[in-house]
């Protein structure tokens, strides 16, 4: 395994580029199940998670292929055996969403119960309950759902939750469903929106994708995509936050500002610097940094893939922070390793009380999820000293050679085998 050596103190300036969004890629890869044919992808980003998603994929009978470029192909021509299997499932809970694809063109699924990151309960139970509502019949057990259906048909779905993966998921079934769907209480995130977009180019009528209330009118067949991913927001984030933190001066090219409103405002809030420029956003930190409170909410509101990485800056600004998390009840793991490294947070529950110090100190930590490692690379780059963070195969799940882009900028960072 690699892990990653930084050491801290080095100020980030220089242009960086934001590369594709995993959280799009995925449910697009998804819906290239739907229809026959090749499809072509581009912006895709080199992740851990779209190599097991292609590599779910080809285990399912496509031909997926990258061409170099971020383009990626997808031959759904021939679909072989529904059956998405626990040892590709396990370590990512995006794999989900080949379930309603598949139901929905070959009529049966089976699909082993879902893995990830371990940052709280994500249950699939509303996805299930969308596909019996359209008249599947649903069956757990050994670790498989097991999902049958002659033919999808159109209905009205009230998600109690507004789920990202569950509103996808139904949206990719409802495309070849017999009569017209609603998804109410459906989310927000710009993901579903993009997949809405991908969705109409292969021939699907949906309206209402950024609004609560999802209509799609089910069609006979759809057509191969040809689609480019768009920017990922969190990378974006992730990266504002190492140039504030930092006391950077960096632009951020190809970023998706129109996403980020409640990012810009909590980072602006501390006392950076955001402003519109052409090609991107440019931050400049500021020192002090000032405690803000955060609370996480589904989209429009403050991102949870975003929490960890406010959660590091927080550690380093002049007064208290109180941070909530709404979302997942088991994300403040990242706590205990940025207390080996100097901070001072207390955790109750959802709540995290963070006290802002003046210093950090480098010190070998170990990542526990995604966004968790995100967190500890970017104290790292502030901290006194060596800062050594392992099992860094959560940070390549979602961040496409994150400390290239940082050493770009200025870093000291460096991959190395364990």
């Amino acid at each position: 395994m690699d892990k990653l050596l930084i050491e801290g103190g080095r100020r980030l300036i220089g242009e960086v580029e934001v590369s594709g969004s995993k959280n799009s890629a995925l449910p697009i890869m998804a819906a290239t199940i739907l229809a026959e044919g090749v499809h072509r992808l581009g912006n895709v980003p080199e992740l851990k998670d779209v190599e097991t998603f292609s590599a779910l994929l080809s285990s399912l009978g496509c031909g997926v292929e990258s061409v170099g470029d971020g383009t990626l192909t997808v031959d759904s021509t021939e679909i072989g055996e529904p059956v998405a299997p626990y040892e590709l499932v396990k370590t990512m809970r995006a794999s989900i969403l080949v379930l309603g694809p598949l139901v929905a063109r070959c009529g049966r699924a089976r699909v082993s119960l879902p893995g990830g990151c371990a940052i709280g309960a994500r249950p699939v139970n509303l996805h299930l309950k969308g596909l019996e509502l359209m008249g599947a019949e649903v069956r757990i057990e050994h670790g498989y759902i097991d999902v049958r259906a002659e033919k999808l048909k159109g209905v009205h779905i009230y998600l109690d939750y507004p789920t990202v993966t569950g509103t996808e998921n139904l949206m990719l079934a409802a495309t070849l469903a017999s009569g017209e769907t609603l998804i109410e209480n459906a989310a927000l995130e710009p993901e579903v929106v993009e997949l809405a977009r991908a969705l109409k180019k292969m021939g699907a009528t949906i309206d209402g994708e950024g609004t609560d209330r999802i209509r799609i009118r089910g069609v006979e067949g759809l057509n191969p995509l040809e689609y480019t991913v768009m920017p990922d927001r969190i990378e974006a984030g992730t990266l504002m936050v190492a140039s504030a933190m930092t006391r950077g001066n960096v632009l951020i090219k190809n970023c998706p500002h129109e996403y980020m409103d409640s990012v810009v405002t909590k980072l602006g809030e501390a006392g950076t610097e955001v402003e519109k420029e052409d090609g991107g956003i440019r931050v400049v930190g500021s020192y002090p940094i000032r405690s803000v409170d955060i609370k996480t909410y589904p989209y429009p509101g403050f991102p949870t893939d975003m929490q960890a990485q406010m959660m590091a800056m927080m550690c380093m600004s002049t007064g208290l922070s109180v941070i909530t998390e709404t979302v997942f009840e088991n994300r403040f793991m990242h706590v205990a390793e940025l207390k080996r490294m100097g901070a001072d947070i207390m955790v109750d529950g959802r709540y995290a009380i963070v006290k802002g110090r003046e210093r950090l100190s480098g010190a070998p930590v170990m990542a526990t999820d995604l966004r968790a490692s995100a967190s500890l690379v970017l104290a790292g780059l502030v901290a006194d000293g060596q800062t050594e963070v392992s099992r860094i195969y959560h940070l390549d799940r979602g961040y496409e050679r994150l400390e290239e882009k940082l050493r770009c900028l200025g870093a000291e960072i460096k991959r190395v085998k364990e």
